[in-house]
């Protein structure tokens, strides 16, 4: 009971620092720097594979590893799920979307405190496993200032959002906060459109 109040908690303060003067949703469409930018490449194999959602939503589409893989290694896996209006993105192995933080630099995470409890970092005990679909040579980690390894890929450290209540929810995507931007990575490690 205590762990749902204080999710609900957790939730209201991110909500609240999202829209109160962190920013809002950027959508300019403006380049990602560093990060190559949304469109700023052509789309990939991953990006046609899902199925054209539009701007009415559509199903989210994504194979767990099997037998609780991740749990019991203690593992970080970093899969490809097709999420609406983005396509295929990556994900945990959860299901929920994962995130880059244009604050880092580098593979040096920005992100600690509150913004850590808004965007948690998402960490492995060992060496991340790639599975439907992800790029095993895009993944790595990172030493955050806590001694925990965090997963990156593509060069950048991956973030979950506190404010995606399900599987294939990717409400972080498009958003300023803490300072920088916040985008889903698809399996090439560019930006999705949308």
């Amino acid at each position: 009971m205590s762990k749902n109040i204080y999710a609900l908690a957790l939730l209201a303060v991110t909500a609240a620092l999202v829209v109160a003067g962190c920013g809002g949703s950027d959508s300019s469409g403006s380049g990602g720097g560093a990060y190559g930018g949304k469109g700023g490449a052509p789309a990939s194999d991953e990006s046609t594979a899902a199925s054209s959602e539009g701007s009415g939503g559509g199903a989210y589409s994504y194979s767990a590893p099997a037998n609780g893989e991740a749990e019991e290694s203690g593992n970080a896996y970093v899969a490809l799920g097709s999420v609406p209006k983005l396509g295929m993105v990556l994900v945990d192995s959860k299901g929920f979307v994962l995130y880059d933080f244009h604050k880092d630099k580098g593979t040096t995470s920005s992100c600690y405190g509150a913004c850590a409890e808004g965007w948690p970092p998402l960490l492995s005990e060992g060496e991340p496993k790639p599975s439907n679909g992800a790029n095993a040579a895009m993944l790595g980690t990172t030493e955050r200032k806590d001694g925990t390894m965090q997963v990156t890929y593509n060069g950048h450290p991956l973030y979950t959002f506190a404010g995606d209540q399900k599987p294939g929810e990717a409400n972080g995507n498009d958003i300023s906060a803490f300072g920088g931007e916040w985008y889903a990575l698809k399996g090439n490690g560019e930006e999705p459109e949308g």
